[in-house]
């Protein structure tokens, strides 16, 4: 996310016309983008949780998102099919493997709404859109009677945590806007984010 504000910053700065700050902030985040491609990843090839892991998290769903990479990128697409193994389960995502990386929380959790819509768009940029239609048609079905979405859903589709959960459902819109965006006119197309500022993505 330092990588993402940096981004946006310099951005912004080109806008309104700031080029001082444009250069400044660029060159920050391109040394941040190179720091985490040479030490983000693991012998693998696989981005991870954290710098000396071999453990996920579903924020890793924001790279392509967030245009950090490329979503058909070779490295992502490692990425993409290791979380499909290690934290995704019949469609639905976990944030992290408890397991893997202890958080010291009593109990389980269920799978995340927001994460589950990450990785639907994930799925649609690397153009592997045929599997985001239907994670999304079956994250649909786990709506209640007037379509609303809590922040988990538990192992037998009940919702848990808070409900409805705002975040979950700018995860269902931007899902939605960019898997029809894709559909239409292929994995080439881009997308949008409306968590951060709207801007067009890369």
């Amino acid at each position: 996310m330092c990588w993402v504000a940096l981004d946006r910053g310099a951005r912004l700065a080109r806008m309104h016309d700031e080029p001082q700050y444009a250069e400044k902030w660029q060159t920050l985040a391109d040394q941040i983008h190179a720091d985490i491609c040479h030490n983000g990843a693991d012998d693998r090839g696989v981005f991870v949780q954290r710098y000396g892991a071999e453990s996920l998290d579903a924020s890793l769903l924001l790279m392509p998102l967030e245009g950090f990479i490329d979503g058909r990128d070779p490295a992502w697409l490692s990425t993409l099919d290791a979380m499909g193994t290690e934290l995704v389960s019949d469609s639905l995502v976990y944030r992290y493997d408890p397991a893997a990386s202890p958080d010291g929380l009593r109990g389980s959790e269920g799978t995340f709404s927001m994460c589950t819509f990450w990785y639907v768009d994930a799925l649609a940029r690397a153009g592997r859109l045929e599997e985001a239609r239907l994670t999304f048609e079956k994250m649909l079905t786990y709506g209640n009677h007037l379509g609303l979405y809590g922040e988990e859903i538990g192992p037998t589709g009940e919702q848990l945590g808070n409900f409805p959960q705002a975040f979950s459902h700018l995860g269902l819109i931007n899902a939605a806007i960019n898997l029809d965006r894709q559909l239409d006119h292929g994995p080439t197309a881009g997308g949008l984010n409306l968590a951060l500022l709207g801007f067009p993505m890369r």
